[in-house]
C-alpha cells in the first residue's frame, strides 16, 4: 500500500476542493461527509456564502499526518507498524 502523499511543492495556503480532497485520499466523499457530520477529518471552509467546501494543503497534511501517527488498538501507531515491516 502506498501512503498518501501531498506533493512539496504545493503550498500551504492553497485551497482544495472537497472532491479534491476524496480523490487526493482515496476516500469515498460518502465517507468523507461521514466524517465531517461526526467531527472527525480536517476543517473545511465556505467562502462568500458559496456552497462548496474547501481545505488548505496545510490542513490536509495536518489531518493525514494525525492520521497516519493514530494509535490503533494494538497500542501501536500507524507509524510502528510501518516500521515493523
Amino acid at each position: 500500500m502506498n501512503p498518501i502523499h501531498i506533493p512539496d511543492d504545493w503550498h500551504e495556503n492553497a485551497l482544495l476542493t472537497f472532491e479534491e480532497f476524496c480523490d487526493l485520499i482515496h476516500t469515498p466523499q460518502r465517507t468523507v461527509r461521514d466524517w465531517r457530520q461526526r467531527g472527525i477529518g480536517p476543517r473545511w471552509a465556505r467562502f462568500n456564502g458559496c456552497g462548496r467546501l474547501y481545505v488548505t494543503v496545510a490542513e490536509a497534511r495536518r489531518f493525514l499526518r494525525a492520521a497516519m501517527t493514530a494509535e490503533h488498538p494494538s497500542g501501536r501507531t500507524e507509524t510502528d507498524r510501518t516500521e515493523a515491516t
